[in-house]
């Protein structure tokens, strides 16, 4: 019963990303490195159900390794120039029977169906063709990148096409001239040109590189363009990982609204960074997604999903959805993507210079993440700017969490007159104050 009750509570909680994302396009890229690690029939079943959920599906895939393979298995060196590859007539040759190969790899993962499996029943058809149009790069500060490309132009009207009929496209990382000519072209460039032409709502950069971490070593869970910006600038990033990122923060520039850049080493890193408040890698925005702010009318369903669990278990005194609306200008919400996470009301004693902080509430789910510290600094914060000078509240369980805070005890007559007259005494809150 308690895994029963479980999946229903986990089934609610991506509910509302389940709602987001129908119909929504999202570019999923990922490196000839995770068909190497024999991760690609894992995707594949995760891609899978992200496509039974309605959204449609863009794939880019990469092919270094296997390029560099075929190069070897021909006694030729492969040649770079800042994480590019130099391509001569040799390493294009390689590039076109890779590109061929891991396409039929990508099409067999696809037809996956065998009961009792997660694709079972799937029956995904996936297009792909000559949909990227490009031209060389040519030469670069004394550099001749030779068949090496760059993106042009996407076919986006026959993608979209594609798409609206229920398949999945895939690109490779070749692109072809209006004369014929085929050029290498990375899967990084394709994938950001293709997330921008379509207008997507999300790009999906499935890495090899680890999750990024800052040079003390923090993990980097969310980064605004501009932050990121900063952190290629300190020049710390191993070379793939600020690949990743330059083109993660070219693609938020021109319009795209999320760039995730998720390491495969962890099954289902795809489905836990899309689903889960925090993910398991890094989320590039134009603008920093978090928001504290004071709660509006549009705000009252989100928070009264929040707080009726713990009104059912008698953590937090029953409010009526018409009380929340009269006192909605009390309210302050932390919002993630357009999802309330936490919230708090405020209550004002003018009179005796004392404003009661009450409902402070976090979802269950990110309760280790730090939101009910931001929203008790900003509370205070709102009390201080409208001249109080003492922060009350009254809990029945959560005492100790506000001494670690700087609360101390109280009694019922340290509270002001009129919420004396208030008071539960059934409930035999304990009051704890702070000095602002």
């Amino acid at each position: 019963m308690e895994n029963a009750e479980q999946f229903v509570q986990w089934l609610r909680s991506v509910a509302p990303y389940i709602h987001a994302f129908r119909g929504k396009t999202f570019v999923v890229a990922f490196p000839g490195e995770l068909v190497v690690a024999g991760v690609l029939p894992f995707l594949a079943e995760d891609l899978s159900l992200l496509h039974a959920l309605g959204i449609k599906i863009v794939i880019v895939h990469g092919s270094r390794p296997q390029v560099a393979e075929q190069l070897a298995l021909r006694n030729v060196e492969g040649r770079f120039h800042n994480g590019i590859r130099i391509t001569d007539t040799a390493a294009l040759e390689c590039s076109k029977e890779a590109a061929g190969e891991l396409r039929l790899d990508i099409e067999a993962a696809f037809s996956q169906g065998l009961p009792n499996t997660p694709m079972a029943h799937s029956e995904i058809r996936i297009i792909s063709g000559n949909f990227v149009t490009a031209r060389p790069i040519g030469i670069v500060n004394g550099i001749d990148y030779g068949l090496t490309g760059m993106t042009r132009k996407i076919a986006y009207d026959t993608i979209h096409r594609i798409l609206d009929t229920g398949n999945l496209v895939l690109l490779s990382p070749l692109g072809f001239s209006p004369t014929g000519e085929a050029f290498n072209v990375t899967m990084e460039d394709v994938a950001v040109s293709a997330a921008t032409s379509l207008n997507a709502d999300k790009l999906i950069f499935i890495t090899e590189t680890p999750m990024l971490c800052d040079q003390d070593g923090d993990e980097l869970r969310e980064l605004s363009s501009q932050q990121a910006k900063a952190e290629l600038a300190a020049n710390y990033l191993p070379t793939d990982s600020s690949f990743y990122l330059e083109h993660g923060v070219k693609a938020t520039n021109a319009g795209v609204p999320r760039v995730h850049i998720v390491p495969f080493n962890l099954d289902g890193s795809a489905l836990l960074e899309l689903f889960t408040h925090d993910g398991v890698g890094t989320m590039i925005t134009y603008e920093n997604l978090e928001s504290l702010r004071e709660a509006t009318i549009d705000d009252i369903g989100g928070i009264i999903n929040l707080i009726e669990p713990l009104e059912a278990d008698g953590t937090l005194v029953k409010r009526g959805r018409e009380l929340i609306e009269r006192e909605i200008n009390n309210f302050s919400v932390i919002e993630h993507d357009n999802v309330i996470f936490g919230c708090a009301a405020l209550y004002a004693f003018p009179a005796d210079g004392m404003a009661e902080m009450a409902c402070l509430t976090v979802n269950p789910d990110v309760q280790s993440q730090g939101d009910g510290e931001r929203i008790l600094k900003h509370m205070e914060k709102r009390a201080r700017r409208a001249g109080f000078s003492k922060l009350f509240v009254l809990t029945t369980r959560t005492a100790h969490w506000f001494l670690k805070r700087g609360f101390v005890t109280a009694t019922v007559d340290d509270l002001p007159k009129d919420r004396q007259r208030m008071y539960n005494w059934q409930r035999k809150s304990i009051v704890l104050i702070k000095q602002l």
